[in-house]
């Protein structure tokens, strides 16, 4: 009688569980997610699928951060392969009515199988055991705002399932029931602390422990389509539809040019994002806008959209036009300055294990706002200059070539003459009083080395890398075709150029049409020629100094190793800072924040990095490879007191010494 109630109850329970996720899977995968705006098709399979083996299958970007890596992994695998067990011990209870002992083949027979089950069945047990002991005892800063109930709740869920596993089988084990005993070795182990019980007690214990094992899974499966934990169905998709486009090219705006304003303007691929959010908080631990105390939290960003997305979805399928559809996304959902606080530096999508993007969302509702005409006034003030004169200082088109005066030989019009090399010089190395200095040892190395280079003198405007990333689409559009007719009139075949920001959107944001040239920046440049013996540096300046890796050099666009080859062929010694490399502090600057103003009170990021520097011991200059870092850095420097301590040079500027 007993086995056929037990195969019903399963029968109920299976049902009601499967049915509650489902309908809530439902709601938030296919109802909320049809009403965002199309997706562009996606291609390169092979790249995705791989992308599944090295990311969801071996984790590998979990590992940035070890030892919870380490951990995950463990849970990851081990829950893998212990659902054979939990389906396992479905079908037992199905069957029960016509067979108490049924056991599925190979999954119930392979000696094999159950070993490693059995030890994995441990490592999930510690991996827990840590993931518990990191949010109650630990519980960092990257925590803050997370639902730490509900990941501790699934947490001690995972915890029960193993537990009440390994003592149904030791229990099973002690009456003679499981074929596969003298493979659980941990099983055997914990079963031998029940031996001395009579066998009616243990077989008693052995039911129990089944129910808790089938009952808490059951509920887990009830839980997981409504919290974080959602990104165990979803993170396969999420990885497998990853942007597999160049990191520095921005999508096109998803709802036309007016940006972002309602939930429903979103691309539904990025509303997939929302729901693959775990909360772990590593991009909110490595933001410089979180860090420096702005009220942006990546993590909490993408927190606040899949809530909204939720509640708004529930409003639309129930016809209600209650105060949920009244809230507005900026600002009563987010709220402007989080949106304007984003330095776009990229640390948030690449530290994020699942490939949810931040900065995306970030631009589209910024978009929005400059519709609007909602922004910082030194902002708009930059917009207007650029729009005007093609630079955000507000100079005249004559000026932007002032520093080439007195060189000799004079810098080539590459406009009236071939060049092998055009320089892209950009705004701050043309304009700034601070940077011509540095802007003609530039061309001074150039034509050390002997190359054929010449500039746009007047006709060059600003690329609209950080115009783009304000929102002003219509103006990098603009800015962008001024800038391509003018290099459509030239004749070269290398562009060159000592602005980060510059090399990444002539490099991945112009509409090339499959004609791009070469593009590099100079201390690629510099570093080739001094790897073919064109460029020789005869002096060896023996001193210690530091690196800083401009954000769009680095992580945008992965050049790490030529400016620090060349730094070394000067003969200093390279001292890393504890954040460098992909993991290097932004300055600050990105993403228009250098044409917006600071709140007072604030530590800014240029001030943090700063003091990242001045912790080594004997380093004198602060070198950096960005006209905007020069800007940064020098101020920061005498803000934070390190002016007599420290010096800030562009890589040139050693490079030239070195002459």
């Amino acid at each position: 009688m007993y086995d056929t109630i037990k195969s019903i109850l399963v029968l109920i329970a299976l049902v009601a569980s499967i049915g509650i996720f489902f309908r809530y899977a439902w709601q938030r995968l296919w109802v909320n997610l049809r009403r965002g705006q199309p997706t562009p098709p996606f291609t390169q399979w092979g790249e995705r699928v791989k992308g599944l083996i090295v990311y969801v299958a071996a984790q590998w970007r979990l590992f940035r951060f070890r030892v919870p890596g380490i951990a995950h992994f463990f849970i990851f695998w081990g829950f893998l392969l212990l659902s054979l067990t939990i389906l396992q011990a479905m079908v037992e209870g199905l069957l029960a009515f016509t067979n108490p002992h049924f056991v599925i083949p190979i999954i119930g027979t392979w000696g094999a199988l159950a070993f490693v089950q059995d030890f994995f069945a441990l490592f999930v047990i510690a991996g827990v055991s840590y993931g518990l002991y990191l949010r109650l005892v630990v519980n960092p800063e990257r925590y803050a705002g997370s639902h730490r109930g509900k990941g501790v709740k699934v947490l001690t869920f995972i915890l029960t399932i193993m537990l009440s596993l390994l003592l149904m089988n030791g229990l099973r084990i002690n009456l003679d029931l499981d074929l596969l005993g003298r493979y659980r070795p941990i099983s055997t182990l914990i079963g031998g602390l029940f031996a001395s019980l009579p066998d009616a007690t243990q077989s008693i214990l052995a039911e129990v422990s089944y129910w808790i094992h089938l009952g808490v899974v059951l509920l887990f499966l009830t839980e997981l389509p409504q919290g974080k934990h959602f990104h165990i169905v979803t993170s396969i998709p999420a990885v497998l539809l990853r942007d597999l486009e160049p990191r520095g090219r921005l999508p096109k705006p998803a709802d036309g040019a007016s940006g972002v304003g309602t939930m429903e303007q979103f691309r539904w691929r990025t509303m997939l994002d929302f729901y693959t959010c775990t909360e772990c908080g590593r991009c909110q631990e490595m933001c410089p806008a979180h860090t420096s105390g702005s009220t942006l939290s990546p993590k909490l960003l993408t927190m606040n959209l899949r809530h909204n997305l939720e509640e708004r979805g529930a409003a639309l399928s129930a016809k209600k036009t209650n105060g949920v559809l009244s809230k507005t996304l900026i600002g009563d959902v987010i709220a402007e300055e989080a949106i304007w606080s984003c330095t776009t530096c990229y640390t948030c999508d690449q530290e994020c294990p699942l490939f949810i993007e931040h900065v995306n969302p970030i631009v589209e509702m910024r978009r929005h706002l400059v519709l609007e005409g909602k922004m910082d006034k030194m902002l708009q003030e930059a917009l207007a200059n650029l729009g005007r004169y093609g630079n955000s200082l507000g100079q005249s088109d004559r000026m932007r070539a002032k520093w080439t005066q007195g060189l000799q030989p004079a810098v080539k019009d590459a406009r009236r003459e071939p060049v092998e090399y055009l320089w892209f010089v950009g705004d701050y190395a043309s304009y700034s009083p601070t940077l011509t200095d540095v802007t003609r040892k530039t061309a001074q190395v150039f034509q050390h080395a002997g190359l054929n280079f010449g500039i746009l003198f007047d006709a060059e405007r600003n690329a609209g890398n950080d115009v783009r990333r304000v929102g002003e689409e219509g103006l990098f559009e603009m800015l962008s075709g001024k800038n391509m007719q003018a290099l459509s009139k030239c004749k070269y075949e290398t562009i060159v150029t000592t602005d980060p920001h510059t090399y990444n959107t002539l490099k991945n944001e112009y509409p090339w049409n499959g004609n791009r040239p070469n593009i590099l920046h100079y201390t690629e440049l510099l570093d080739q020629l001094i790897a073919k013996g064109q460029l020789k540096l005869s002096k060896k300046l023996d001193s210690r100094i530091t690196y800083h890796d401009p954000c769009y050099l680095g992580r945008y666009n992965g050049v790490y190793d030529s400016p620090r080859r060349l730094l070394r062929a000067t003969g200093c010694e390279l001292i890393e800072m504890s954040r460098h490399g992909d993991r290097a502090f932004c300055c600050g600057a990105g993403g228009g924040r250098i044409w917006m103003e600071e709140k007072p009170g604030r530590e800014r990021p240029s001030e943090m990095r700063v003091k990242d520097a001045a912790e080594l011991a004997g380093i004198r200059e602060f070198v950096v490879a960005c006209p905007k870092d020069v800007t940064m850095f020098k101020d920061a420097v005498k803000t934070t007191g390190n002016e007599s301590k420290l010096h800030v040079k562009d890589v040139i500027e050693l490079v030239y010494e070195a002459l």
